[in-house]
């Protein structure tokens, strides 16, 4: 596994938007705050020429995309990139992206939700460790919450286990000033399922947005049986988040990934806080994934800290880690090897 330097006061952190870009006030006012505060801290901020456009959910064509991207790829001074932005339209970039660069240039590329497209797809074909993490508008709420800190002591190579947060942002809230930090309204609470109070995983970490993970399969992009087969005697701790897929897409979605081989060597899963959820047939988000998972026989732990439902933990991918859970709360531990 090639995990890129550690970043360190002086470095430049490049901005892109290979899926959706910046699109009103308040997200500007989020983006130059994000960027302020990360330049008062001692770093350079740069962005890429389509950050600030967002026109039929797409910052830019896809070649467009791929090119700004590859831009800071190349960008000797970049050593962190982090997305503007989620989305639905990431995969047209991908098209044109051309992975050798990816090899040739490894640095930090952060994002999560749409940027599953990217992070999964560099770490599975590149064996680059990649962040799935806070996009970059996250970064101009201020003060920083404890997330953001973490995941920025993190990238400087300074903070190697997180622990689960007391509280959540259980809905999605207009900002008014664009500075507003999360709306914490609900308590944590890790639940254990199959194996009992207590859970203690270890292996390699592969996952990110199953609703993207979906179109992923199959995919000339999809070289997951190959790495999780490099990596088989760490074992795979697959975790998960969904933001919009509902009980019978959980289900025959996990059955397909399942059924496409990339369940092998699993030593158990982590699942996020899905944003939304509903199931025509009345069956319950635990019940959509025990239907397929269960005769696995690993560990299961739902409603971790990772994903759309604020604040998550900075997760990377291909690194080897230590995931535990007992009495609602979680850590998880990091190791570069």
């Amino acid at each position: 596994m090639i995990y890129p330097q550690f970043i360190k006061i002086g470095d430049t952190i490049g901005i892109t938007a290979p899926s959706d870009g910046n699109k009103t006030e308040i997200d500007f006012v989020r983006l130059d705050n994000g960027k302020r505060q990360l330049m008062e801290l001692g770093y350079k901020v740069i962005e890429t020429a389509h950050v600030r456009n967002s026109e039929k959910g797409r910052s830019a064509d896809g070649r467009t995309r791929a090119a700004e991207f590859t831009q800071l790829l190349k960008d000797k001074d970049v050593k962190w990139i982090i997305s503007a932005k989620g989305g639905e339209y990431l995969m047209e970039m991908l098209s044109h992206t051309d992975f050798n660069n990816m090899s040739l240039n490894p640095k930090w590329v952060q994002g999560y939700s749409d940027n599953t497209g990217l992070t999964f797809t560099i770490t599975t074909n590149c064996d680059i460790a990649t962040v799935y993490g806070n996009n970059f508008n996250d970064f101009g709420m201020e003060p920083m919450h404890k997330a953001i800190r973490d995941n920025l002591a993190i990238i400087e190579g300074e903070n190697m286990i997180q622990h689960s947060f007391d509280f959540y942002e259980d809905g999605y809230y207009e900002r008014i000033t664009g500075l507003e930090g999360y709306r914490l309204d609900q308590p944590v609470c890790w639940r254990n399922l199959t194996v009992g109070e207590e859970i203690s995983m270890t292996g390699r970490l592969l996952g990110g947005c199953f609703d993207v993970l979906l179109n992923l399969v199959g995919t000339r992009f999809d070289n997951t049986v190959n790495f999780i087969n490099q990596y088989k005697e760490d074992g795979i701790v697959w975790y998960l988040e969904s933001f919009a897929l509902t009980g019978e897409t959980i289900t025959t979605g996990l059955w397909h990934l399942k059924e496409a081989g990339w369940f092998e060597h699993v030593k158990g899963f982590v699942f996020g806080r899905p944003a939304f959820f509903n199931a025509e047939s009345a069956i319950s988000y635990e019940e959509a994934i025990l239907s397929v998972l269960e005769e696995l026989k690993v560990p299961v732990i739902l409603d971790a800290d990772i994903g759309h439902k604020a604040p998550q933990m900075t997760i990377i991918n291909g690194a080897y880690a230590t995931i535990s859970s007992k009495n609602g709360k979680g850590s998880i531990a990091l190791e570069l090897k």
